[in-house]
């Protein structure tokens, strides 16, 4: 009932308004940002990387134990068991340990298991790869339409300011699919399949841009479908089960948490004109009005890799997430003294908007003036 309030409450647009900003006062404010930024890194030390191994220990132990009950367990409660403990593994291993560490968060400690360009992680999308359009694209051109291809992913329309076309009244179910497959939508989102059926890449480019997914998805498939079953020699199906309901238990949160950190009412998309000779500043006040946070406790923020501080990501991506939660008070003080919206809401909120606005948004808008509408937070950078 209440998830299904909150699509309810989803289904209307809802503006939330950031005061424009001043080239000076945009500056100000990352000025702001950059000293806590900075004092944070003077901060950093032996704490955030016992932090991170004690999250790696945990993953080997929690899979360790699922891949046990899975492989020797008989009764429906070990599967159960085992699938809930690889499920969590593998979400802990991508979000919180792999994310992380590959957006160099760790690079400082100067230990090779955390280096962000050597560590490969749990998925099927190859590290490089991930590195290179998640990391440089997503990060740098945040919401600015037609650079950022993290915007709906090419095929959902996520905000009014896209066009509409027939395909996107399928988007609801579209959308329910990628959510059952996040992984393989995050592992093909750099083979840029859109713009080879669009004539705007070669069958050699895309070619080559699939060598890297191939090797990496196929490994993945061949190890959690082939040799970790063939293990289990007569529990062999048990085993393969219990690796595609972790994955698919994996692929539904990731999915959850990364639309309501990117796609909920709140949240503005920018014009690329509006963001040439962008300062640090600007950059900083896109990064906010660009992104969202889902409240929560301590557990789970951990369980979302802290991209429940989807916002202090943007802000500081290369900072240890673990720290997310200690300075957003700070972020937040700050962001209210320079009039700027701080969007954050529950799980429930979060995901009730994302719903209603996929479902709202497939259908063609009522008018030109809606379809032509400008971002809210695309004055707050521009503003003179």
């Amino acid at each position: 009932m209440h998830l299904r309030a909150a699509i309810r409450r989803g289904a209307e647009p809802v503006t939330i308004t950031s005061r424009a900003l001043t080239r000076a006062e945009a500056d100000a404010f990352g000025r702001e940002l950059d000293a806590l930024r900075a004092e944070v890194v003077a901060d950093l030390g032996q704490r955030d990387a016992d932090h991170m191994r004690g999250v790696m220990r945990d993953v080997h132990r929690l899979e360790a134990a699922g891949r046990l009950l899975l492989h020797v367990g008989v009764d429906p409660a070990s599967f159960v068991i085992g699938t809930g403990c690889l499920a969590l593994a593998k979400i802990l291993e991508n979000m919180e340990i792999g994310h992380n560490v590959m957006h160099g968060q760790y690079d400082w400690t100067r230990d090779p298991q955390l280096a962000s360009h050597g560590y490969e992680w749990d998925h099927a999308c190859a590290g490089a790869d991930w590195r290179r359009y998640h990391n440089y694209e997503h990060h740098t051109f945040t919401n600015i339409l037609g650079k950022d291809r993290d915007v709906g992913y090419s095929f959902l329309r996520v905000c009014p300011e896209q066009a509409w076309h027939p395909r996107h009244l399928a988007q609801p179910l579209i959308a329910l699919a990628l959510a059952f497959n996040f992984q393989w939508g995050v592992a093909t989102h750099d083979l840029r399949i859109d713009e080879w059926l669009a004539g705007k890449q070669s069958l050699v480019s895309l070619r080559a841009r699939a060598r890297p997914f191939v090797k990496k998805a196929g490994w993945q498939m061949i190890k959690d479908y082939g040799v970790f079953p063939a293990l289990a020699l007569w529990n062999a199906p048990r085993v393969a089960a219990g690796n595609a309901m972790a994955n698919l238990t994996r692929n539904l949160w990731t999915f959850a948490v990364i639309f309501c950190g990117h796609f909920p009412e709140g949240v503005s998309v920018f014009r690329e004109e509006d963001t040439r000779d962008e300062s640090r500043g600007q950059w900083y006040v896109r990064q906010l009005n660009g992104s969202a946070n889902i409240e929560g406790g301590a557990r789970f923020h951990l369980m979302t890799g802290h991209l429940s501080h989807q916002i202090e990501h943007h802000l500081f991506p290369d900072l240890p997430a673990s720290r997310y939660p200690e300075i957003a008070p700070r972020v937040r003080e700050i962001c209210a003294r320079y009039g700027q919206s701080y969007c954050t809401g529950s799980f429930r909120r979060q995901l009730g908007t994302v719903v209603g606005r996929i479902l709202r948004l497939a259908v063609p808008p009522r008018t030109a003036r809606a379809r032509a509408a400008g971002p809210v937070a695309t004055r707050s950078v521009v503003a003179a």
